[in-house]
């Protein structure tokens, strides 16, 4: 293509596009990777003759779905192991009958690994069935929630853990009822031997290869695209995770517009290269700093100023609270965001807390922290966070992906405060689209149907009814505020002169159909930078 070609404009119509900039119009026009103008088509023909039409017809066009907390650097290494979800496997029969074909295919040098297991939609595992149909194979098979994760005894070996360890501080190994180990590496327990970007070191897990992974990396990104999905944050990354990004981004298979968020203990390596918040373009960016405070929500690990319904658990707190203040002083004083994991009320006070001393000892106008997850909240907590201007990252997709499974841990009065969308839009605090696959459903669509309906996908049971949201909303959450929540609203998130030239055609408005309908709604195209990057 030459440079005249270049600067021809490009105008595409639908029935309806939401531009999030006004009333819906009937046609955008595109130059290069921005919006030019919005308009009837009419006008736009009229302004730009030259210009090629794209008619979409009866479809719709929203503004590129922007996930502002899904995992693409551990996603691409799960590509290339075992899918152990519930629609994958059907029961705990399926899954261990996947997870000896695996064994007895990878020879005795490799590891058998698969994610997205779910004890409540699939049952129970534990040590003894991995071993049955392992062997002497070591096997690490992680929860949904990526917070735990059950070995068999050839992998606890090869992590070093025996019966008399101890487990490290802000993690847990679990025990079955005669007080051996049963397999289950919680929190800091499995982080520290499996996931480098949380600051394992010396991991017996023998790492893919880059063009592994660099394979893997682009199923998941068509699957992304596919969904409608045109930018994103990667909230974990480690050095050899930029490295891989900045391959693809190099080679031209990053399609998705990336942000990343560095894991804490590898924050020292990076300041020592002069990189702070900002760094990169529109299509790879250093967006701030992952810490942790406490579990998750699905793992059932999160800190709770009231325990888990019928239970004395209040969760775990697995960092603890001095290394925190100093890890987000540190950041914050080189005035780069952090975006802090915190799922529980009582995590996100302690968090809130910090932040308020930096807000008053340092302060540094115009940049913003972020809560990750930010789950279970209260008027005070809003109320801080407004004050802090603190921008809030829930996950989207909770209510339908567990169901009535929030209600049995929580109680309805909990889950009327959680993944609070409602609330965070009616306080004035920052909210963003957020699915944290793969410990969430990955569709921005049944995220959106989520926030709107508070329904279980499965047993359609109600999960805190008083945080719907309507569809606009969840479509400004899912665009606008994620934008927002990597200080990129001034070029992202409408269709609008000026504006990146990211948007996806829709079967349906989003906006016109019954909540129930929206996740079934049908993704004909996405364009990034005004390019198809994935058509049906």
């Amino acid at each position: 293509m030459t440079g005249i070609e270049e600067l021809v404009p490009r105008i595409y119509r639908a029935r309806v596009v939401h531009t999030q900039h006004g009333p819906p119009v009937e046609a955008i026009a595109v130059q290069g990777e921005r919006v030019l103008a919005i308009g009837t088509l009419r006008e736009l023909r009229d302004r730009f003759p030259k210009a090629e039409v794209t008619d979409f017809g009866t479809a719709t066009i929203v503004p590129g779905f922007n996930d502002a907390h899904i995992h693409l650097a551990m996603s691409a290494e799960d590509q290339l192991h075992l899918d152990l979800s519930h629609e994958a496997v059907g029961d705990m029969t399926g899954l261990l009958e996947r997870v000896r074909a695996e064994a007895a295919r990878i020879g005795p040098d490799a590891w058998v690994r698969g994610s997205r297991f779910d004890d409540v939609k699939t049952g129970k595992l534990d040590r003894a069935a991995l071993d049955a149909v392992t062997g002497n194979v070591p096997a690490l098979v992680t929860h949904v929630a990526a917070h735990w994760a059950v070995a068999n005894s050839a992998a606890l070996e090869a992590f070093g853990y025996h019966e008399d360890s101890a487990p490290p501080a802000g993690g847990e190994l679990g025990r079955d009822a005669a007080g051996r180990l049963d397999g289950r590496l919680v929190e800091r327990a499995l982080m520290q031997v499996a996931m480098p970007a949380a600051g394992a070191q010396d991991s017996p897990i023998r790492p893919s290869t880059p063009e592994q992974r660099l394979l893997g990396l682009r199923r998941a990104v068509e699957q992304w695209h596919a969904a409608g999905l045109t930018s994103i944050c990667d909230p974990l990354v480690a050095p050899e995770d930029i490295v891989l990004l900045q391959r693809a981004r190099d080679e031209g298979l990053l399609t998705l517009r990336t942000g990343m968020l560095l894991g804490i203990d590898h924050y020292a390596k990076a300041h020592e290269f002069g990189i702070r918040g900002g760094f990169g373009d529109d299509w790879l960016r250093y967006v701030g700093v992952k810490g942790f405070v406490d579990g998750a929500v699905g793992g059932r690990t999160c800190l709770l100023s009231e325990p888990f319904t019928g239970t004395g658990d209040h969760g775990l707190q697995i960092t603890d609270t001095e290394t925190l203040r100093e890890q987000i002083g540190m950041v914050h004083r080189d005035g780069t965001p952090m975006g802090v994991h915190a799922n529980g009320d009582t995590a996100i006070r302690l968090l809130l807390d910090i932040y308020g001393e930096l807000a008053e000892t340092d302060p540094r106008p115009g940049l913003r922290h972020r809560i990750e997850h930010c789950t279970l909240v209260d008027q005070p907590i809003l109320d801080r966070m407004r004050a802090l201007d603190v921008i809030a990252v829930p996950f989207a997709g909770y209510p339908a992906y567990h169901g009535d499974a929030l209600n049995e841990w929580y109680g309805p009065e909990r889950t009327g405060r959680m993944f609070a969308h409602r609330d965070f839009l009616d306080a004035g605090v920052t909210v963003a689209g957020s699915s944290d696959y793969p410990c969430g459903p990955y569709q921005p669509l049944l995220g959106m149907q989520s926030m709107v309906t508070r329904r279980g996908m499965d047993d359609g049971a109600e999960v805190g009814g008083r945080q719907r949201v309507s569809a606009a909303e969840a479509l400004w959450i899912f665009t606008v505020g994620s934008a927002r929540a990597s200080a990129e609203q001034a070029y992202k998130g409408l269709l609008a002169p000026g504006y990146l030239a990211d948007f996806v055609v829709l079967d349906r408005d989003p906006l016109a159909v019954p909540g129930e309908e929206i996740a079934g709604i049908g993704v004909r195209a996405t364009y990034v930078g005004g390019l198809p990057r994935w058509e049906r």
